[in-house]
């Protein structure tokens, strides 16, 4: 029943409700929108990981053939007219990311979104052959559905293939590698910095001041600036493309994002009003944010727990000492 005015209509149809040619329509331009993806995919990914990337090209090739197939159907039933229907314009209907996101995906998430992308479009050409009635187009869409489940399994199975193989392993430990030159060690290093660095200043204040308010304001300051101070400089100290750390702005935004957080662990405590409970939770937080940084150190960076433990604890709680000697002084 059509709605009585305009503004009472969803704004998206229901699957339902589409016509036969809607419905070929809508299966042409979503082959045409999942074959750019994989071509994307496989253009970010050909430089550092050629076998994934051969993979990709493979599926859009794959893909470019359905469409072919679709287009041959839709010419014979209702002319050489599509109609401009997407993947948005109906309701329920599996979405995709765009397509510059699509480009700066990693390897793991790339190959699994691929996986998803065929089990998405088998549901919906079994769904579509199940309301065909044309005999010619109900084969054609159930051969499709059939197809996607094979692409699949393949696609799943390449996945793990890759993942096991010699090939694979080299790509996946590259990937890894690059994960922790742009995100896990400016991050560290940033963590590091917010977490030690800020002690001395904030326990100075709060021992000598007892006012938790000051603190806090010392506090929220000395981490933000920090982390202003650190981004900026990490962006800005290497582009990324001779060392291979990745994008400066990523590396930056770990790192700065990282270096606030670290200050702001044990600054946040303080807008308690009640000076020694603040400083008890602050101390605290102290002690597992140093502990995080130890765990981050022997899981990413591979340094000896034993090592890491003297370094960071002890070294913060040299720092942490200093500052409560000088405010209580």
């Amino acid at each position: 029943m059509p709605a009585l005015f305009p503004i009472f209509r969803p704004a998206r149809r229901r699957f339902d409700d589409l016509s036969a040619q809607e419905v070929l329509s809508l299966a042409i331009l979503a082959e045409e929108e999942d074959e750019r993806i994989y071509a994307a995919y496989a253009a970010n990914l050909n430089e550092k990981f050629p076998a994934s990337a051969a993979m990709f090209d493979a599926m859009a090739a794959e893909e470019n053939e359905h469409r072919r197939l679709l287009l041959d159907l839709y010419v014979r039933k209702f002319g050489s007219t599509i109609i401009p229907i997407r993947r948005e314009h109906v309701e329920g209907f599996y979405t995709r990311r765009p397509l510059w996101l699509v480009k700066s995906l990693p390897l793991e998430r790339a190959r699994a979104d691929a996986a998803d992308m065929e089990r998405q479009a088998e549901a919906f050409y079994r769904l579509a052959a199940s309301r065909s009635t044309d005999v010619e187009t109900r084969k054609l869409l159930g051969d499709l559905a059939a197809a996607e489940a094979t692409h699949e399994r393949k696609a799943t199975a390449l996945h793990e293939g890759l993942s096991k193989g010699d090939e694979g392993q080299a790509e996946t430990e590259h990937a890894k590698r690059q994960f922790v030159l742009t995100w896990v060690q400016p991050g560290l290093a940033g963590l590091m910095d917010g977490s030690v660095s800020t002690l001395a200043p904030i326990f100075a204040t709060a021992f000598a001041t007892q006012n938790p308010w000051t603190t806090f304001l010392i506090g929220l300051s000395a981490s933000i600036g920090a982390g202003i101070s650190m981004g900026f400089t990490e962006a800005a100290h290497d582009d990324g493309k001779l060392s291979g750390r990745g994008a400066p702005w990523k590396r930056g935004l770990a790192s700065g994002v990282m270096t606030a957080v670290g200050g702001l662990g044990h600054a946040l405590p303080y807008l308690i009003p009640h000076f020694w409970t603040a400083t008890a939770i602050a101390l605290c937080v102290v002690f597992v944010e140093l502990w995080v940084i130890v765990w981050i150190q022997n899981r990413y960076m591979e340094t000896p727990i034993g090592r890491a433990m003297f370094q960071i604890i002890l070294g913060g709680m040299l720092v942490l000492a200093t500052g409560i000697l000088i405010g209580g002084a």
